[in-house]
């Protein structure tokens, strides 16, 4: 492996990813599973969520005050994330704590007890989150764009599932749950920063090596794309817009073209989007492209938030925008600028060792390896103005994209009539 990372495999499945970054002077790592929200039923939805807040609420050994007073001891901060396909746990600390870190967070991951007292205070916690999130007409935006996009396919619901569900799973289904699908084979430990590999394979090793593997997981069913309009009436100062269309996986050989087009289409200050909408025509203070890639499928698109009365003139610019992407070559100068930010965007993400320590997992959930920089870089480079125009073309095709509106708006007719 390139670049100072390391591998080691537990007889389990259980891997061991490090890269040493010896100029820093913190450790940043995570315990990764392949588990997430596309994993579960209907009626599982939300319990992945669910036990990401419960990691963090007592072990055999420690109470959820516990945990918590022993990171800030260190000075160190610990969190977790739960996507589509995977969960996070993950600490940074200054390396002269490694040990420590390490044992909390180990220990919260292994030996949680998933206490049913815990559990009930959690809920109403959860029911906050998702309050919270459809009072933020902007993130509920793309919650009702993949329902629209993804229909009711798992990729399609809430991450934090849904109150009824939320009310109803147990502790007991939490456990059931966790203990059926966190298998070790599913399982990366991956840490960056001032650390020895062997350290790592030292300290973590003997502790995963104890789990056992189970029966098989249940096969990922793969999504089909849906395209309509979707209008969620509400009385707001502003219509948020998603315009959502086919995407490329995130293994998908053209993942590197793919990521040019979208920072030409809307990825940052001089991407079409964001000059023809909001500098020549005032129309968003806030427009983008957006991608999302899963293992055997993808959705991209724009979104924006503007005033009611501009809203199906956005809609159909975005259109717009798509059509010409998929019509003529982008210009040579356009390509180089997109290549230069996307090569400093990569890059520069490098010094910091949480964006090392997710890369190394990410990496080897999806290839199996380390992907050298320098063979992005090289597939960067490689990507010519044609290449561009035929992935337009694949991915931009008229007729295929869902459009999901939050405002005061409620005709759908006047944005189905754009496609």
């Amino acid at each position: 492996m390139a670049d100072g990372a390391n591998k080691t495999t537990l007889e389990n499945g259980v891997r061991i990813l490090t890269e040493k970054m010896p100029y820093s002077r913190s450790v940043s790592m995570g315990v990764w599973v392949s588990v997430g929200a596309r994993d579960e039923e209907a009626a599982e939805s939300g319990l992945c969520h669910f036990i990401e807040h419960m990691i963090f609420k007592g072990t055999r050994k420690r109470s959820a005050f516990q945990i918590a007073k022993e990171f800030d001891a260190i000075g160190g901060y610990s969190n977790a994330f739960t996507a589509m396909e995977n969960t996070c746990y993950h600490a940074k600390v200054l390396d002269s704590h490694l040990e420590t870190m390490v044992d909390i967070l180990t220990d919260i991951f292994l030996n949680s007890v998933f206490d049913s007292r815990e559990v009930e205070k959690e809920r109403p916690i959860i029911f906050q989150e998702i309050g919270m999130l459809e009072d933020s007409p902007d993130e509920y935006l793309h919650l009702l764009a993949g329902q629209t996009f993804w229909g009711d396919h798992p990729l399609g619901r809430s991450i934090l599932g849904t109150r009824e569900n939320i009310r109803n799973l147990s502790a007991e289904d939490i456990r059931a749950f966790f203990r059926r699908l966190y298998q070790p084979d599913r399982m990366i430990i991956s840490a960056a920063g001032n650390v020895e590999h062997d350290r790592i394979v030292d300290l973590v090793g003997p502790l995963f090596e104890t789990l056992e593997c189970r029966n098989g997981l249940p096969a990922r069913r793969k999504p089909q794309p849906h395209a309509r309009v979707n209008v969620c009436f509400r009385e707001l100062e502003q219509t948020h817009i998603c315009v959502a269309g086919r995407g490329l996986s995130i293994t998908d050989p053209e993942r590197y073209k793919f990521s040019l087009l979208n920072t030409i289409f809307g990825g940052n200050m001089s991407s079409r989007l964001f000059q023809e909408i909001r500098e020549r025509r005032g129309l968003a203070y806030s427009v983008y492209a957006f991608s999302n890639s899963y293992f055997d499928s993808g959705m991209s698109g724009a979104s924006a938030g503007v005033d009611p009365t501009n809203a199906r003139e956005s809609v159909r610019l975005i259109l717009e925008q798509m059509r010409r992407l998929a019509a003529e070559p982008v210009s040579d100068a356009e390509l180089r600028a997109a290549k230069e930010y996307t090569k400093g965007n990569l890059l520069l993400a490098t010094e910091n060792n949480d964006n090392q320590m997710v890369r190394l997992a990410q990496n080897e959930f999806h290839f199996g390896r380390e992907v050298p920089l320098s063979e992005v870089v090289s597939n960067i480079e490689a990507t010519s103005a044609a290449d561009i125009l035929e992935l337009a073309r694949r991915i931009f095709r008229p007729g295929e994209n869902a459009i999901t509106i939050v405002g005061p708006v409620s005709d759908p007719a006047a944005f189905e009539s754009l496609e």
